[in-house]
């Protein structure tokens, strides 16, 4: 089969992830003797540099490991809402929705203590090694992808008339990063050396740096930073000026966790999920409504029109039960993952798929349970709104990769990253790092870098499983992967792409558990490069939370066979680039040869994965 890249193998090492310079540091690491974990917090650091329109040191990052020999667990490094964003706070302000931009839409930021964790228990090597690669891209400069300075050129204005401090990184002489120049965050790289000086405080001992470091965030200069920042009134997409609600308070008394991950075996494997605090288990209700065969769906021929329309409506309806059912809810028990996932429940929600396309937002009865969804949810589902997910900055055909488009009032529908590793020892994670963009809030002067977004996804009303609640976490789209075959952990994937995620990394996973069976083998670059497609039935996550029901958006590579056949079903079709959706990235392991192997998604033109 012809691909773009051969899926590369090896046995010491292997590395994906949207950025090059991420994938070829995190090589680094292990060519310098570091395990998987020490590889990806480096290709973490690397990122908030490389891709900082993508995400940043004070974003988000959910992260799945498999210790070799060990148990898949979660890292949440998704921060809650602070104690001051409150319901009545933001409509006392005259607010429907979160804004979209701006300190008032800041959780606590999690990206940081999130890597942190990761290293200091898993990891092998010091916080001065494993932030090098971070700290002489910031300083020394690095050539910019395209997509950065066309990001900081559709908020030129706003940068230079609301947020100086922007300005002054991202615009440094009146000019956005170009290709081809070097452009320096020399800012950020000091916030990182001073991390690692105040850290080495704490004496020679690798652990107790890393802790001092974790205070330093919470406590020390950075969070007196972020805190000061967070205060300042600042333009938003609501069209005013807001200050945030983010406290000294709730930085120190927040750190990553550990959990156990979400789970669904099917056909032999288990694939591992972040809980319903993200949205992970949608991946999971996908794969448990897929028509009942021993060889998967049901003898469905892979990318055939009849495969495309069945994946699309099973999404519909996963989504939709995401709306009604998910979030961080104070009492576990108020979201049935259990029941979401049964056979009993998935039969009967089966037999809602025709062969007609469905324009419907039905989430289900789990347990005979009365689904709820938001106002703004069931009003946009029933067109009351007026909105459409082409309204939504960035949707629309071209769009699907994914890439972030911010409106000339800064409304922007941002993006994310993925990092993938495995090493000799058969140690594998997948994360999937986010927010912290440059386009949603102002660089802080003294770090150099912004804060987050991420509470723009939680609603401003009450009783809802994803209502905005101090103290909770707001129901985040990041969504890494992890895949066990026979209970051993075989393969590491993820995408960027907001609500799409949880589609584009089913159809690659599909691709490779049922093409294995065709080919002996897994087939990681075919998975990423098959034409994929996605729907936008449901409301969005990010502001203004459009839907646009029915809708079915398709690289043009897909044929005619398959566009002409999901009209005729009646799904509304956009066509768009041929190679415009999805950027995987995946790692695997062969438990039986110790063989390893990796890929990454030629759209874009800049993931890559590097091995031997």
């Amino acid at each position: 089969m012809f691909t773009t890249r051969p899926t590369l193998q090896g046995t010491f090492g292997m590395a994906s992830s949207t950025h090059w310079l991420a994938s070829q540091s995190a090589m680094a690491v292990l060519e310098s003797g570091g395990n998987a974990y020490d590889a990806a917090v480096a290709a973490g650091f690397v990122l908030h540099v490389v891709e900082p329109h993508l995400n940043g040191p004070a974003g988000e990052v959910p992260i799945i490991l498999a210790p070799a020999g060990g148990e898949p667990t979660v890292i949440c490094g998704q921060g809650p809402a602070p104690a001051g964003a409150t319901v009545e706070h933001y409509t006392s302000l005259g607010l429907h929705l979160v804004p979209g931009t701006g300190p008032l839409a800041a959780a606590v930021p999690g990206a940081f203590d999130a890597w942190m964790l990761l290293l200091r228990d898993h990891g092998t090597q010091s916080l001065a090694e494993v932030l090098h690669y971070a700290i002489g891209y910031a300083e020394d400069g690095h050539p910019p992808v395209e997509r950065v300075g066309r990001t900081v050129e559709t908020v030129r204005e706003l940068f230079e008339n609301e947020w100086p401090s922007s300005a002054e990184v991202y615009l440094p002489g009146g000019e956005s990063p170009a290709e081809g120049t070097l452009f320096k965050n020399p800012v950020l790289g000091a916030t990182w050396r001073r991390v690692i000086v105040e850290a080495a405080a704490a004496g020679p001992d690798r652990i107790a740096q890393i802790d001092a470091a974790r205070r330093i965030w919470r406590q020390g200069f950075i969070a007196e930073a972020l805190v000061e920042f967070a205060a300042r009134p600042t333009m938003d997409t609501s069209g005013e000026r807001h200050a945030g609600t983010l406290s000294a308070a709730d930085l120190a008394g927040w750190s990553a966790t550990y959990e156990a991950p979400a789970t669904y075996d099917w056909n032999g494997w288990t694939v591992c999920k972040a809980g319903p605090w993200s949205q992970g288990p949608a991946f999971l209700q996908q794969l448990a409504l897929l028509p009942e065969g021993a060889d998967g769906p049901d003898g469905l021929r892979i990318g055939s029109p009849e495969y495309v329309h069945t994946l699309v409506e099973g999404s519909k309806l996963a989504m939709a039960d995401r709306e009604a059912w998910y979030g961080d809810a104070e009492d576990a028990a108020n979201v049935p993952l259990d029941a979401l996932l049964s056979a009993e429940y998935n039969t009967a929600r089966r037999a809602l798929i025709t062969d007609e396309a469905s324009y419907e937002l039905r989430p289900g009865s789990p347990d005979g349970r009365k689904p709820r969804l938001s106002k703004h949810a069931g009003a946009v589902a029933d067109g009351e709104q007026g909105f459409d997910a082409m309204d939504i900055p960035g949707a629309g055909a071209g769009a699907g990769a994914g890439e972030p488009t911010v409106a000339e009032d800064g409304a922007t529908r941002g993006d994310t990253c993925h990092v993938d590793v495995v090493d000799r020892w058969g140690n594998m994670v997948a994360a999937t790092p986010s927010g912290g963009w440059l386009q949603s809030n102002p660089v802080v002067p003294a770090l150099g870098f912004p804060l987050g977004t991420r509470l723009q996804m939680a609603w401003l009303e009450h009783g809802l499983p994803n209502s905005l609640t101090p103290g909770r976490r707001p129901r985040t789209t990041l969504t890494p992967s992890l895949a066990l075959r026979d209970g051993v952990p075989v393969l590491a994937f993820g995408t960027p792409g907001g609500d799409q995620q949880d589609q584009w990394s089913l159809h690659f996973f599909l691709a490779v558990a049922l093409g294995e069976r065709v080919r002996g083998g897994l087939d990681l670059q075919g998975a990423i490069d098959a034409p994929n497609w996605h729907q936008d039935s449901f409301p969005g996550s990010f502001y203004p939370r459009g839907m646009r029901p029915g809708s079915v958006t398709v690289e043009a590579r897909i044929g005619d066979e398959v566009i002409e056949e999901l009209r005729r079903r009646g799904h509304d079709v956009t066509v768009g680039d041929p190679w415009s959706e999805g950027r995987l990235c995946a790692v695997a392991r062969d438990p039986r040869t110790g063989v390893l192997s990796a890929a990454a998604n030629p759209r874009g033109m800049q993931g890559y994965a590097v091995g031997r």
